[in-house]
């Protein structure tokens, strides 16, 4: 008995040292937070439009019988990192001619439409989640955060945080691909 009490710091600090070892691993990407929506329906909502933006609102009907993939971004005009990657889903819906829906998250529809005049505004739909509900729907664990949804309106793939940056517009775009190619089988 003494000897487990002696040798329990021991242990301990192993087992504190093996988290930090495993916390250091370059592979180890924090930000991939596995989503339980992956394969599975879009949540079911009905969420009011932006009041100003002229985009109608959008539920989870409107994801189902597309020709292809859209994708679903929540942002919000307070949220920094969406200002930034704003540009890159500018540039998807342009260049990739992609359809892309908003979740407009926990934002004053005033503040989310001055936002989008001063950006622009490459959503086709916007809904207005004022007091978050939606979000937690979806498994939201901040804003930004963007979905890809299959024609039948499974989710297939969930990016956490802005999509900046090569390696993060590199797997948005590959994820988007393999999407587009599963739905043509």
């Amino acid at each position: 008995m003494k000897r487990l009490l002696f040798a329990s710091p021991v242990i301990v600090a192993l087992v504190f040292g093996a988290f930090f070892l495993w916390g250091l691993n370059p592979e180890r990407d924090p930000n991939s937070i596995p989503s339980v929506l992956i394969s599975r329906p879009a949540p079911v909502f009905e969420l009011p439009e932006v009041a100003g933006t002229g985009v109608p609102g959008f539920s989870n009907a409107d994801l189902e019988g597309n020709d292809a993939p859209v994708i679903v971004n929540v942002f919000a005009s307070w949220c920094v990192p969406c200002r930034a990657e704003h540009a890159v889903l500018t540039r998807l819906v342009a260049e990739e001619g992609v359809q892309l829906f908003g979740i407009n998250y926990r934002d004053e529809p005033e503040d989310a439409a001055r936002w989008l005049n001063e950006l622009g505004n490459p959503y086709v739909r916007i809904g207005s989640d004022i007091d978050g509900r939606v979000g937690l729907d979806w498994g939201l664990t901040g804003v930004p955060e963007t979905f890809i949804v299959g024609p039948d309106g499974t989710v297939l793939y969930k990016h956490i945080g802005p999509i900046l940056g090569d390696v993060a517009i590199r797997n948005f775009t590959t994820a988007l691909a393999q999407a587009r190619q599963a739905g043509m089988t």
